[in-house]
C-alpha cells in the first residue's frame, strides 16, 4: 500500500507541473478596497424588529427592575442617531416624600463624569494640544513619585488610568475634605506601579489630567465644561458645579443602602474631583451628549468635537480587565470610556457611575446600530442602571433577554458594600489590656500626606480630628492597649466599616498609624 501511494503521489506532482508549465502568467496581486466599508459579517445581524419591540418592553423591564431591587426611582432615554426615540422617568425623587421623577429630574451622575470630561478635552485639541501632550507642561507644581514618570505622563496616559497611581489615589483626601489644589499637590507622596503597563482607576489622575486642558486653555475646568460642551449642545440642566445642583428645584436625592434597605442618608459634594465625578445632568441631556458620540462629534449639523480627536477616546487604549479565560472577553479603556466589543460583535462605548452614598448611573451607545441608551438612579450601586441598559439592548440584538442582568450585576457590585477596616466584623478581645491614660495619646501629630491630626482628651473619650480645620472627626474607643477603634465615614467607607489606630508612645519616637488610611503607606502620624 505504501508504494502505491507514494506512486499516485509522484504522479501528481509530474500532473500539476506539466500543468504549471501550460498556464499563463499571473497577474501582480495588488490590494482591493471595498466601498461598501466592513463585510456585514463582523457583526451578528439584530432581530428582526428588535428595536421596536425593545420600546415597548422597557417600561415593563424597568419597572419590574425597580421593584425587585427597592431603588426608589430612575429615568432613562434612548437615541438612535440623533432621534429621541424614549424619555420616561419612574419613581420618587425621594423616599416619603410624594415628588415623582421625570424626563427632566436632574441627578448626580458620579463616574458617568469621565466621558463627558473626555469629550470636553477632545474638543480642545489640535495643533498646539493633544492627547499625548505631557501633563506637567500646563501643571506648576506637578509631581508623581518618579521623575521621569512626570516629565512623561501624558494627558491620555491620566484619562487612561495608565499613569501608575494606585487604584482611587487621592480619593481618601477627598473624604476628610480636602480640595481639589491640596490633592492634586500631595499625588508625589503616592508610591506608583508600573508606568502604562497597569491599570488602576484613579479619579484624581483623570482630574489632573482634565486640569491640564483646562490650564492650557485659560480657564478652569467648569467654565471650560460649560463653554466648550453643555451650552452649544443645548444641555441646559448639566453642571459640572455643586451648587448648581442644589439649585436644581426638580432634583434626585441620594438614597444610600445600609441595613438592607435605600435611605436618604448622605450628601456628596464632589467638586474636588468634577471633571472624573462631579456633573449633574438629566437624560434629556444626556441624550443629546450620545447623538453627538454616535455622530462621531457633529450635532444638528455644528461639529463640536473633531472626530478624529473624539475616536481615541471611543477606542481601546489599555486592558482594564483581562480575561479569566481563554473564551472569555477582556476589558478595555479609551480616554474616559470603557470600550470593547458585545456578544454580537457591535463595538461598545460605555461607562457607570457609583456614589456608596446613594447613586448609581450607566450608558452605552453601539455605533453601528447608531444606539444610545442612559439609565440614571437615586439609589447605592447594585446594578439597576447597568440591568436596566442591558436588558434594553438584549431584546435589540437578540429579541430577547438571555440573563438574569440584576443578579448578576449585583454580584459585580456587592464588594462596593463590603466593610472596610481591619476590625470591621471583630469583636473586642475579651482578654484586652486597658489604655494607658488617655492624655498620654493626645497632641498634634503630623503627616506629610494627610496633615496634621489633633488628637484631644473630651470628657471620657478619645477624639481625633483631621482634615482642614479639623472637619474630620474620629471618635477612638479602647481596643486593646494602645490600640483603639473608630469607625471611618465618608465615600470609601461603606456601612459596617471598622479600623484600628495604634498608638506607639514613650519611646522617644511617638507614632499614630490610622489602617483605614494606610492603604498605600501613608497612614502613619509622628508627635
Amino acid at each position: 500500500m505504501r508504494v502505491v501511494r507514494g506512486a499516485a503521489v509522484a504522479a501528481a506532482v509530474i500532473m500539476a507541473v506539466a500543468l504549471a508549465g501550460c498556464a499563463p502568467e499571473p497577474e501582480p496581486y495588488a490590494p482591493r478596497v471595498s466601498a461598501d466599508g466592513p463585510p456585514p459579517g463582523d457583526a451578528v445581524e439584530g432581530a428582526e424588529g428588535g428595536l421596536d419591540d425593545a420600546l415597548e418592553a422597557l417600561t415593563g423591564d424597568i419597572e419590574k427592575i425597580l421593584e425587585e431591587s427597592g431603588v426608589p426611582g430612575a429615568a432613562v432615554a434612548v437615541v438612535h442617531g440623533e432621534e429621541l426615540l424614549y424619555a420616561e422617568g419612574f419613581g420618587v425623587r425621594e423616599v416619603g416624600e410624594d415628588e415623582p421623577i421625570d424626563e427632566s429630574t436632574v441627578f448626580q451622575i458620579a463616574s458617568m463624569s469621565k466621558p463627558i470630561a473626555a469629550t470636553v478635552v477632545a474638543s480642545q485639541l489640535g495643533d498646539e494640544l493633544a492627547w499625548d501632550t505631557p501633563a506637567a507642561e500646563h501643571l506648576p507644581g506637578f509631581a508623581l513619585a518618579e521623575p521621569w514618570v512626570t516629565e512623561h505622563v501624558t494627558v491620555g496616559d491620566l484619562f487612561a488610568h495608565r499613569s501608575g497611581l494606585p487604584m482611587a489615589a487621592g480619593d481618601s483626601l477627598e473624604d476628610i475634605g480636602y480640595d481639589r489644589d491640596y490633592i492634586l499637590g500631595h499625588l508625589g507622596l503616592v508610591p506608583l506601579d508600573p508606568f502604562r503597563t497597569t491599570y488602576n482607576y484613579a479619579n484624581f489622575g483623570l482630574t489632573a489630567g482634565a486640569e491640564a486642558v483646562a490650564n492650557a486653555v485659560g480657564t478652569e475646568w467648569e467654565t471650560l465644561s460649560e463653554e466648550a460642551l453643555y451650552e452649544p449642545l443645548g444641555m441646559d440642566s448639566t453642571s459640572s458645579r455643586y451648587e448648581d445642583f442644589l439649585g436644581r428645584e426638580n432634583r434626585a436625592t441620594l438614597h444610600a443602602l445600609e441595613d438592607g434597605e435605600f435611605q436618604p442618608l448622605y450628601e456628596r459634594d464632589a467638586d474636588a474631583q468634577t471633571p472624573a465625578g462631579g456633573v449633574s445632568s438629566n437624560v434629556l441631556d444626556l441624550a443629546k451628549w450620545m447623538s453627538l458620540l454616535l455622530g462621531e462629534g457633529t450635532f444638528a449639523g455644528d461639529e463640536l468635537v473633531p472626530a478624529a480627536e473624539l475616536l481615541p477616546a471611543l477606542t481601546p487604549e489599555i486592558v482594564s480587565g483581562h480575561a479569566g479565560a481563554p473564551d472569555l472577553r477582556a476589558g478595555f479603556y479609551g480616554y474616559g470610556f470603557n470600550t470593547g466589543t458585545d456578544p454580537t460583535g457591535h463595538t461598545t462605548a460605555s461607562h457607570s457611575g457609583a456614589f456608596c452614598l446613594g447613586a448609581a448611573t450607566n450608558f452605552q451607545i453601539v455605533p453601528s446600530l447608531g444606539l444610545g441608551v442612559v439609565a440614571l438612579t437615586n439609589g447605592g450601586p447594585i446594578g439597576v442602571p447597568e440591568a436596566i441598559v442591558s436588558t434594553f439592548l438584549d431584546r435589540v440584538q437578540f429579541g430577547e433577554v438571555h440573563r438574569d442582568w440584576l443578579a448578576d450585576y449585583g454580584q459585580a457590585f456587592a464588594h462596593y458594600y463590603e466593610p472596610a477596616g481591619d476590625l470591621a466584623g471583630e469583636e473586642q478581645p475579651t482578654d484586652a489590656a486597658a489604655p494607658g491614660s488617655l492624655d498620654e495619646y493626645a497632641g498634634t501629630w503630623t503627616n506629610p500626606y494627610y496633615g496634621d491630626a489633633v488628637v484631644a482628651v473630651e470628657g471620657d473619650a478619645l477624639v481625633a480630628r483631621l482634615g482642614p480645620d479639623g472637619g474630620y472627626e474620629l471618635e477612638l474607643e479602647p481596643w486593646n492597649g494602645d490600640e483603639f477603634a473608630f469607625v471611618p465615614t465618608g465615600e470609601n467607607a461603606p456601612w459596617g466599616s471598622k479600623s484600628s489606630a495604634t498608638f506607639t508612645v514613650g519611646g522617644g519616637a511617638d507614632t499614630m498609624r490610622l489602617q483605614f488610611f494606610d492603604a498605600d503607606g501613608l497612614g502613619t502620624w509622628t508627635r
